[in-house]
């Protein structure tokens, strides 16, 4: 293993923190924008400055003042490929996908990884809030030490190869703590505010991105109740996802939410709140850490979505590539396409998509 570690930077102060408490642990840093897409590709016109200029130019600040090499990659087209075309499909396909999963796993831990091992660097850094080890010759996957920043949910699909060459600094930081630190060392944007959405959904709306990027109309269908009964019109099967009661338009004698999307028939299925709780599901498209397989029936937390509480829950791997996973108590809108993360304590034991 060497000293050189290539610093992935986002332009916000936390992958800004990373590359300088590295910087200060003696590393040899270079510092990386990643490129992800064109203006044309997400529905800004060409003439128009690139939503992200200002990330890009606050990253190459920071490295400035750090002193380090700084550095655009264009990774447009992998995460054309990786990305942006299985977030349509998904979509397309009633699943509610995570992108942001899917980047850490194809662009920033492989594609970038890669990149920085052609060029002579050994690791990736990252501002993620999670922690790395090793035991008994597997590399671990922990929480942060503060539990309200920790990013492991988002990370769960790094494979052992992936995990040997990423770095985590910020895994036993708090985000103040993360942002004095930017302060005190005279970094710019020690307290710019950080973004929340996901980079190529410009408008904050999935189905109109998903409209303009494929060229397609999703023809308006039936609302309708678990019985079969219409409750009126929808504008279009991709605008919908599982739990979801705003933005449906009816005028109902009681709440209603989407339980159910029919492909088939173009319908949405609503219910009362009380019929959207499941306690079992099961996942595919796995990966676990601590051991290829799970051994047996194992006791754990789960979460099904990134904002979640961990929940008790018992798993068992019912297939090569599934886990059936049982809730203690029943969960509200698990939904196909989201991830399933599983943990015992601090300790993330894989994870897969949700069925």
């Amino acid at each position: 293993m060497n000293n050189k570690i290539v610093a992935a930077m986002s332009g916000g102060v936390d992958s800004s923190v990373a590359a300088l408490l590295l910087q200060q642990q003696g590393f040899d840093l270079m510092g990386v924008t990643m490129k992800f897409f064109y203006n044309e590709e997400i529905g800004i016109s060409r003439e128009k400055t690139c939503c992200s200029l200002s990330d890009v130019e606050d990253a190459r600040a920071v490295a400035a003042h750090l002193g380090i090499p700084f550095y655009v990659m264009d990774f447009s087209e992998t995460f054309r490929q990786e990305v942006m075309e299985r977030f349509v499909q998904a979509y397309e396909q009633g699943r509610t996908p995570n992108p942001c999963i899917v980047c850490n796993r194809y662009l920033k831990f492989s594609a970038l990884t890669k990149r920085a091992a052609q060029l002579g660097f050994d690791a990736v850094a990252t501002g993620h809030y999670a922690r790395i080890c090793s035991e008994n010759g597997r590399y671990l996957l922990k929480k942060a030490r503060d539990e309200s920043k920790d990013q492991t949910y988002m990370l769960y699909s790094l494979t052992q190869e992936q995990l040997q060459h990423a770095r985590f600094p910020l895994g036993d930081f708090t985000k103040e703590q993360v942002r004095d630190l930017a302060e005190e060392n005279g970094l710019i944007n020690a307290r710019k505010r950080d973004s929340q959405d996901i980079c190529f959904v410009q408008n904050g709306s999935y189905a109109d991105f998903i409209e303009q990027y494929t060229g397609k109309t999703f023809a308006p269908g039936e609302f309708v109740d678990e019985s079969g009964k219409v409750l009126g019109v929808h504008k279009g099967i991709i605008r919908y996802t599982i739990g979801q009661r705003k933005g449906l338009g009816l005028a109902l004698n009681e709440p209603m939410y989407v339980k159910a999307l029919d492909l088939d028939q173009n319908r949405v299925i609503l219910s009362r709140n009380e019929a959207l709780f499941s306690d079992t599901l099961r996942i595919r498209n796995l990966n676990l850490i601590p051991f290829d397989t799970l051994p047996g029936t194992v006791r754990c937390q789960a979460k099904v979505r990134y904002a979640q509480k961990a929940q008790s829950a018992s798993a068992s791997q019912t297939g090569p590539d599934e886990i059936t996973l049982h809730f203690d108590a029943p969960q509200r809108a698990v939904t196909p396409g989201q991830a399933a993360v599983l943990y015992d304590s601090d300790l993330v034991i894989g994870g897969g998509e949700i069925c």
